[in-house]
């Protein structure tokens, strides 16, 4: 039933597309356009599937892996992405975000493949290892390749998508990720039950995967499969990529398309690395958009990729549906958070980002105090309240690092400032994960409260930027408004 809803979900998302087309543009343009942001969407999706697969494999490993050790490999890897960006922002922006895709889909396919292989020697008593150190450095090595993988998406859409059409970009942006919550969550759940030793369900996959996956010694669940399929997975769709994706327009036979952001007039100048880390550092805009993206990486991830830990050892009578359905019910209100915030950017606020944060960040923190009031009384408000959240998180975390950053950053430099922008949500996912997990550990009870100031902050953070467009939209909307005679 839930790969029926997500391709329910997927079609409409395609049909959307195709209806949204603000600038008129041609058949052939869409067409060509879908033929480049899908396999580059699916790709970066199927990476979500090879990076909370850790979540997956934590609730399966059971007491080898403690909530303590989880934050800590989960921590040391989100903060490894964060400071990635240093690196790899400037560096998609020299070589395109075809190739950036195509580095992170093959790196960390063979991160995932040593993470299967580790989590199988352990396992079966081939080695005896220190499951936390090993874990962390190559759960690291797997986050600073797939950091790579959100600067490519937003490079390419810089190019291929105007200011006035990224609210919905950044809305197809926050769909991508839904998805790949779905495939992390849900199928990886999906296999870590199918490959059970005890499982007797009779069902070709089921049957196909327990074979592939079997082993001649002492009989084990086989929870490195968890790794191993993602990493197949993602090898698959990089060669699509690597055919089907061009960086520009005019890579494809189209006319140069300018785009209106920050690097209209400027498309003939080099950066180099350190003035592409400088347009982000010195700005005050980029700056608050990064801290926002910070307190929203906090929230994100704090519910993400606790509810599951938090449900499944307190068993409250009441949250079976959300732990059963989690990664569904992410997906579906993922896309529901991207495009709410994106709709509500593009055709109420002409195309400012900070107004729809500040809804969706006060939104959370209401949500937020209900988890802190009903935590052990209330399994249906905790589980709700936790899903409305992570949709809330997408809407905010779309706007900002899928569509502001590269708003004011420009074409030029969207992949040094949406990825150090997406790197500050990292940052803050670490600082949660480390948090959480020690203060979990003590008491559930300080996990939303823990949460809470960070909604606050990002919402009086995004109050700053409520007006703030950059000055080429303005001069686009002006120049618009007075051909047209009437507000757009």
């Amino acid at each position: 039933m839930g790969i029926i809803i997500v391709l329910l979900s997927l079609a409409a998302i395609i049909a959307l597309y195709f209806y949204n087309n603000p600038l008129k543009h041609s058949s052939w343009f869409m067409v060509r356009r879908f033929i480049n942001w899908f396999p580059l969407g699916m790709s970066y999706a199927f990476l979500y599937m090879g990076r909370y697969n850790l979540n997956v494999s934590k609730n399966a490993l059971g007491s080898l892996m403690s909530k303590e050790d989880f934050g800590v490999i989960f921590g040391i890897g989100t903060i490894t992405y964060a400071f990635s960006f240093l690196i790899n922002g400037p560096l998609v922006d020299k070589i395109g975000g075809k190739a950036g895709i195509l580095i992170s889909s093959i790196g960390s396919s063979v991160a995932n493949i040593f993470l299967g292989i580790l989590t199988y020697m352990v396992l079966t008593g081939k080695a005896q290892l220190q499951l936390v150190v090993w874990f962390s450095v190559l759960y690291s090595i797997n986050m600073y390749f797939q950091s790579y993988g959100a600067v490519s998406i937003i490079k390419v859409k810089a190019y291929w998508f105007h200011v006035r059409e990224r609210g919905v970009f950044g809305a197809i942006f926050g769909t991508l990720i839904s998805f790949g919550v779905y495939f992390a969550f849900d199928w990886g759940q999906a296999i870590v039950d199918m490959i059970k030793v005890n499982n007797h369900t009779q069902n070709w996959l089921g049957n196909l995967l327990r074979t592939i996956f079997a082993v001649d010694t002492r009989p084990v669940d086989a929870i490195w499969a968890v790794f191993f399929i993602p990493a197949v997975i993602m090898v698959f769709w990089a060669l699509i990529d690597y055919f089907a994706i061009k960086d520009t327009p005019e890579e494809a036979n189209f006319p140069h398309f300018d785009t209106h952001d920050a690097s209209s007039g400027e498309m003939d100048k080099e950066y180099s690395w350190g003035e592409l880390l400088k347009k982000v550092f010195t700005s005050p805009l980029m700056i608050i958009i990064a801290l926002i993206e910070l307190t929203s990486g906090v929230i994100r991830n704090g519910i993400m990729q606790w509810y599951n830990v938090f449900g499944r050892e307190t068993k409250i009578p009441g949250s079976e549906f959300f732990l059963e359905h989690w990664g569904l019910l992410l997906c579906i209100f993922g896309i529901i958070g991207g495009f709410l915030g994106g709709l509500i950017s593009d055709n109420f606020f002409r195309s400012r980002r900070g107004p729809p944060v500040v809804f969706l960040s006060a939104f959370m923190f209401i949500m937020i105090a209900l988890m802190a009031v009903f935590l052990t009384s209330s399994a249906f408000v905790v589980g709700s309240a936790a899903v409305l959240i992570s949709m809330a998180v997408i809407g905010v975390h779309s706007l900002m690092s899928g569509t502001a950053a590269a708003d004011f950053g420009g074409r030029k430099a969207t992949a040094t400032c949406s990825g150090i922008v997406d790197g500050f949500v990292y940052l803050g996912s670490g600082i949660q994960s480390i948090s959480i997990g020690y203060l979990a550990s003590r008491s559930w009870h300080w996990w939303p409260i823990f949460l809470m100031p960070f909604a606050l902050i990002g919402m009086f953070l995004a109050i700053r930027i409520w007006k703030d467009l950059p000055e080429a939209t303005k001069k686009y909307i002006a120049e618009v408004e007075d051909k047209f005679g009437a507000e757009i």
